[in-house]
Parts: C-alpha cells; structure tokens; sequence
C-alpha cells in the first residue's frame, strides 16, 4: 500500500501573521505577503499555506483570493501549539549593518529566544534599526519552522545591561583572552543561560574587568582562531544547542 503523502505538504509556504489566528477566519494579506504567495510561490485559490501568529501557534489556511495586491486566505485548523524555546538569550554589540542583520537572522534560525543588541566602549556602529532586525528574523522563522519569533530588546549599554543582570542567568562571554574550551563550560552551567559576544575591536580591559566580575559570569573560548564577531555569535549559540539547548541528542528522544 502507497505511503499517505505528508499534508500539509513540506514545500507548504509559511507566513507571520502579526495579530492572533483563530481557525474559521478569514485574514486579508498584506501586499508583499501576497506578492510572495501569488508572483513569487505561484499559488493560486484553494492553495495551502501554513500561517504562525507568534501567540497561538501555527495554521493550516487556504488561498481564498490569488490577488498579488489583494490576497486573502480562510484558516481551517490549528497545526501545532507556539513552541517552547531553549532559554538562550544572545547578547551581541552592533556591527555592520548586514552583518549584525545577518546575526539576528541566524539566531533565530538556531532557536535563541531574546537578542539583545549591547553597545559597547569599541562599538563601531552604536544604533540599530530594529524594524530591519525584525523583518529579518521574521523571515528567518518563516523558512525554518519557527513557531517563536525571538525577542527583540531594545539597545543597552554593557554597564546597565551587567547592574541589572538577573539572577540564576549564567552569562557566558566570548573572551579573546581565553576561557574554558566553549563546550565544557556550557556543560558545567546547564539552565537559563546567555552568550555575550563583544565587537570587531573586542572589550577593552575595564569591560572585560566588570562583566568578570560578575558572578555568573563565565568566560568561554571559541577555538584556535580569531573569529570575526558576527562568527563569534553564531558558532557559540550552535555550540550552546548542541551542548544544552535542544539540538541535544537527548531532546530529540
């Protein structure tokens, strides 16, 4: 007997809808949105699409109007709850601006839950634009799977974002200087956790005194090599998922 095909099926395009999806509803596109199903996916009236509202969870919908200024889509079923996401938060000095929106898109990819943008005595760059941060990890989460978008908190400077570090909240810091090997401190520190990744000129030593002196504070190493700081944030959140976060083997169980 032939295998039931997978429906909805996996090439299903998904999109963020800003405002909570109820199965029965009917919710009109915006036009890039429908640009997107219509011009660019080549979906036409009674086409499945998966919808995720960040709040809910995540829908089955059907095109109810092809419209590429115009759409419109009916929600028939709920797919699956909002998942729940490791407690990882990403803690990283603005760079570049593709680059730092290039940071944002992979930690949603890689399942961080907050990215904290933290301006820094050697930050080149000291504004961000969070709406093109947002727009890029809500893309992010629309070709994922992603159910949780990350949260975006607004720019802090390093010496506030250290006096109001909460409690039970294991700060690992990409230290230059050196550290533990990345994995083996990850390890020792299971729980809620966050990395702290510094800009292209690093901390400078009164910064690297008072986040050290921070008692949760961990500094790790990234390996032999001197990593560009957009790698620095990348390669330690896919390390922390592997080591405690739910790339782990024992999650997948």
């Amino acid at each position: 007997m032939p295998a039931t095909p997978a429906w909805p099926p996996r090439s299903t395009p998904r999109l963020y809808i800003d405002g909570e999806i109820a199965p029965g509803s009917t919710i009109a596109l915006d036009p890039a949105q429908a640009r997107y199903l219509v011009a660019v996916m080549r979906r036409g009236e009674g086409d499945p699409v998966r919808l995720f509202d960040d709040r809910t969870g995540e829908y089955l919908a059907r095109i109810a109007r092809a419209d590429a200024r115009k759409g419109s889509v009916v929600v028939e079923q709920r797919l699956a709850p909002r998942e729940d996401v490791p407690d990882l938060w990403l803690c990283a000095s603005p760079i570049q601006r593709d680059n730092f929106a290039l940071v944002a898109e992979k930690a949603c990819e890689l399942g961080v839950r907050r990215f904290v943008p933290v301006a820094m005595r050697r930050s080149v760059v000291r504004k961000v634009n969070p709406e093109r941060l947002q727009r890029r990890m809500v893309e992010a989460a629309e070709q994922c799977g992603r159910t949780a978008l990350p949260e975006l908190a607004e720019t802090r400077d390093l010496a506030a974002l250290l006096d109001a570090w909460p409690q039970g909240r294991t700060l690992f810091f990409a230290d230059e200087l050196g550290g533990v090997p990345a994995p083996r401190a990850f390890a020792a520190a299971p729980g809620p956790a966050a990395l702290l990744v510094g800009p292209e000129g690093g901390f400078d030593d009164a910064e690297r005194e008072a986040i050290r002196a921070l008692p949760s504070a961990r500094p790790v190493a990234l390996g032999p090599r001197i990593l560009r700081a957009e790698t620095a944030a990348i390669a330690a959140t896919a390390l922390w998922m592997a080591t405690c976060g739910d790339w782990h083997a024992e999650t997948q169980a």
